[in-house]
């Protein structure tokens, strides 16, 4: 079979203005960006259309280091939808340039389900993360020098709590000092970065409703606090305007196509291990105003993007799935039953059959939250027939609808059947009314304590005496009416990645807690997660190069 790159240079890819004329934009509202990209207005957005769409969530079981494909699912149930007749958009986060050149490789999707053109949606693409990237430094640029001018002065801030941050993995810039060697290169003060898509200027560019919404709530980040311990804001700094100059652009989401040129919105990128993990707000509700059916994804596995994009997004947005789309893989069951991970291609029935504890505790928290759940198999070449119908067998006495999904290779036929099961659990039994995990009125810790018992089936919660005073401080500043967005391992439920399976009775350990005044969330930081990812052994950019005028190595 072709590589991805392959896949995705052999496809004729149709002018943006076509694209956009299947869902009736018309040219004259697109912001190209060559012939295959566009961005739309955020204006163009129509909440009576919202309420008659079709709203689909895909996540999907703990993953393993190579995921589960969830990308590639999503991609192709909206292939599949448009082949069985229905009016589907696909609406995804961007890829960071972090894991593209680290670990995990492109975000695209794979094969013959992706989303076009490949090569600049996983680099560049419109600019976004680079907005962000210099949003966010602009302000701590801003910050430093507002401490240099102010430094011999009651206006100097006791305590500084913003970062910079970078879309490079690089474990060097967790922890730095800045402004050495003499007085006239700035004040000595320890610092740190955070990968791009962990800013907090990526949360809220996601969650904000429109260029208004974003304005205020950057004015609203708050960046240290002063002698008096009164929290200092970017509204204090006075640059909240300049800033979203910055990201003016960036608030509109991006159109791009398919390898079947399915109309796809790509917007956003926050990780769901260390952010809340969905596209923004905008890109979902504009899939939603211009398709029947709009297919989306959360980050990793369901105990942290989908429970972030229903206790989080659903709830800022107004939105609910009709259905959620839990992903599965042989390999990933194989490993959370005990088989050791070198094994996990090869047939190991027993190993799979414990592997479905992992899923079941998935399935039951998305029944938690009212939704009517369609478990998919992502299929591959090395799946033995009698896998594949022990998954199903096991979904039917789960009383769960079970599919298979084979887009990856033939594209939109190949999710045919998935797409008919998921349109039939819609038609015959929509997800009931949201339930979220908790209540607006609970406490910070009380709502770290029911995701953390509820949805990960932790046995208690550890505070740290550094988390104890932000709990303090966040009650003093009136903020427990956020929600929370606990940033910890994708490995596991628990906050130990290499508990893998359904961990039980375990402690789990938030070890800080971070204010994200403007995204209004609340972020726990839980056992060793990082915010700023590190390389491993052998980098995907070992692999990238270009030849002859043609980019290698991107999957």
């Amino acid at each position: 079979m072709k590589t991805d790159i392959e896949i995705a240079r052999s496809v004729a890819l149709k002018d943006i203005t076509d694209i956009a004329a299947q869902i009736n934009i018309a040219s004259e509202d697109l912001y190209r960006y060559g012939n295959h990209i566009a961005k739309v207005p955020q204006g163009k957005i129509n909440e009576t259309k919202i309420k008659e769409s079709n709203l689909i969530l895909v996540t999907a079981i703990t993953p393993t280091k190579a995921g589960v494909g969830k990308t590639t699912m999503s991609i192709g149930l909206a292939l599949g939808l448009n082949k069985i007749g229905k009016k589907a958009i696909v609406a995804l986060r961007e890829p960071s340039l972090g894991p593209c050149f680290g670990m995990k490789g492109g975000a695209a999707g794979g094969g013959y389900a992706q989303v076009l053109p490949m090569e600049d949606i996983n680099l560049h693409f419109t600019g976004d993360f680079h907005a962000i990237t210099s949003a966010h430094n602009m302000i701590t640029a801003l910050l430093d020098n507002y401490q240099y001018q102010n430094r011999s002065t009651d206006k100097v801030l006791k305590e500084v709590v913003w970062k910079r941050v970078l879309d490079v993995n690089d474990r060097s810039l967790r922890y730095i000092v800045t402004g050495l060697n003499g007085t006239v290169n700035g004040i000595p003060s320890e610092s740190g970065f955070e990968i791009t898509p962990a800013s907090e200027i990526m949360a809220i560019l996601c969650l904000a409703k429109d260029i208004d919404d974003l304005k205020k709530r950057i004015e609203k980040i708050i960046l240290g606090y002063t002698i008096a311990g009164e929290p200092f804001t970017v509204k204090d700094l006075g640059v909240a305007g300049a800033i979203t100059v910055l990201l003016k652009d960036a608030i509109n989401p991006n159109l791009v196509q398919t390898t079947e040129y399915t109309p796809a919105f790509v917007h956003g990128g926050p990780f769901a291990n260390i952010a809340h993990g969905c596209n923004s707000i905008i890109a979902t509700k504009m899939a939603m105003s211009y398709a029947d059916y709009v297919v989306t994804e959360a980050g990793f596995g369901a105990d942290l993007g989908a429970e972030k994009f229903f206790n989080i997004k659903c709830r800022k947005a107004g939105i609910a799935p009709k259905v959620t789309v839990i992903v599965v893989t042989t390999q990933a069951l194989k490993m959370h039953g005990g088989v050791p991970v070198e094994d996990i291609k090869k047939e190991n029935i027993e190993g799979l059959k414990k592997g479905f504890e992992n899923l079941d505790k998935h399935i039951e928290n998305m029944k938690s939250f009212g939704q009517n759940v369609v478990v998919v198999l992502n299929h591959f070449a090395n799946d033995s027939a009698e896998e594949v119908k022990l998954i199903r067998q096991h979904c039917e006495v789960s009383n769960v609808r079970f599919a298979t999904n084979e887009a990856f290779v033939k594209g939109g036929e190949g999710a045919v059947d998935f797409a008919r099961v998921v349109v039939e659990a819609i038609e015959q039994s929509p997800s009931e009314p949201l339930r979220y995990t908790y209540a607006d009125q609970d406490t910070i810790k009380q709502k770290i304590e029911k995701v953390a018992k509820q949805i990960y089936g932790a046995a208690s919660v550890k505070l740290s005496d550094k988390a104890k005073k932000k709990l303090s401080q966040i009650a003093k500043l009136g903020l427990n009416h956020y929600p929370v967005c606990i940033a910890k391992t994708q490995y596991s439920f628990s906050d130990d990645a290499s508990s893998y399976g359904v961990a039980k009775d375990f402690d789990f350990t938030v070890n800080d807690i971070v204010i994200n005044n403007g995204a209004e969330f609340i972020v726990a930081i839980a056992g060793s997660i990082m915010r700023m990812p590190g390389l491993p052994k052998a980098p995907q950019a070992n692999y990238i190069d270009i030849v002859d005028g043609l980019i290698e190595g991107l999957s």
